[in-house]
């Protein structure tokens, strides 16, 4: 996996390819927004004549920030998906996509970035979040299920990086917000061992850019691979549930509510996460 040196960021960021399972290092879970910085830019950025614009974009910040914070706690090593993935190389996007839970459990400790707001909510607020459940838009994201759970260690931030508190002591809040039981939250999938409904109940809501991401964001809660086809749509999440069949006896996955035509068009599998409410 391709990991950004900490100890070169406050001059500029030096990527390396680096074995997960042997290096500590932190990860980054946010929300994409406008102004993202990719790999190729980030890789080529004393080369390009409009760094400064690069530079100053709230995606760059949100890197080096990650980075400052990283070399606080005494690790050299960052991951944040947007620059160290070459999303041009499909075969380096299947595999980080089908790598993904594995790199957010492996991690020494992991920053999510809640853009929107000051101070964590305790309480919902529909008129401000209107789009999300009345929760920041991190809780309503479908990548950020499996980077909420799967990393040991994860610390909350808000929009201007100030800690607002980790995910052991919101334990309780973060189970009312996502309807995650707080032992999976404290202490991993392992400890509780949900079903299959149950983990595609709590991925019921949240959304994503791309349609394909809807599955393939649950392929690591659900201990699977299979490989990326954008442009697919819906056939991914069809896949998905095959590929839990073909590995496990779990039959909760087809514990599914079927609406309208449903059950018709797709047969006994559901054809979206939000029918396992």
């Amino acid at each position: 996996m391709q990991k950004q040196e900490t100890a070169g960021c406050d001059v500029k960021p030096v990527l390396r390819e680096l074995e997960d399972s042997v290096t500590d290092y932190a990860i980054l879970s946010h929300r994409w927004v406008v102004g993202e910085v990719g790999y190729m830019e980030m890789l080529e950025l004393e080369k390009i004549e409009n760094r400064n614009e690069i530079r100053g974009r709230d995606g760059y910040k949100k890197i080096m920030k990650s980075c400052q914070q990283a070399k606080i706690d005494g690790l050299d090593w960052l991951w944040v998906d947007t620059c160290c993935i070459d999303k041009r190389n499909s075969s380096e996007l299947s595999e980080a996509l089908n790598s993904m839970f594995r790199w957010y459990e492996n991690s020494k400790r992991c920053y999510a970035y809640l853009h929107d707001v000051d101070v964590f909510p305790t309480a919902p607020d529909v008129e401000r979040f209107a789009g999300s459940e009345g929760w920041p838009e991190w809780f309503s994201r479908g990548w950020t299920l499996q980077e909420l759970i799967a990393p040991g260690d994860l610390h909350f931030f808000n929009k201007d990086w100030q800690p607002i508190g980790n995910k052991r002591n919101l334990a309780s809040m973060l189970e009312n917000i996502t309807r995650i039981p707080s032992q999976v939250l404290q202490d991993g999938l392992a400890s509780y061992r949900p079903s299959v409904a149950q983990i595609l109940s709590w991925a019921a809501d949240r959304r994503t850019t791309r349609v394909e991401d809807r599955a393939y964001s649950l392929m690591g809660l659900l201990d699977v691979n299979m490989p990326m086809l954008y442009g697919e749509g819906k056939k991914a999440f069809l896949r998905l549930q095959q590929e839990v069949i073909r590995k496990s006896n779990d039959q909760t996955i087809f514990a599914w509510n079927p609406r309208g035509e449903t059950w018709q068009t797709t047969g006994v599998l559901a054809d979206d996460p939000s029918l396992f409410r």
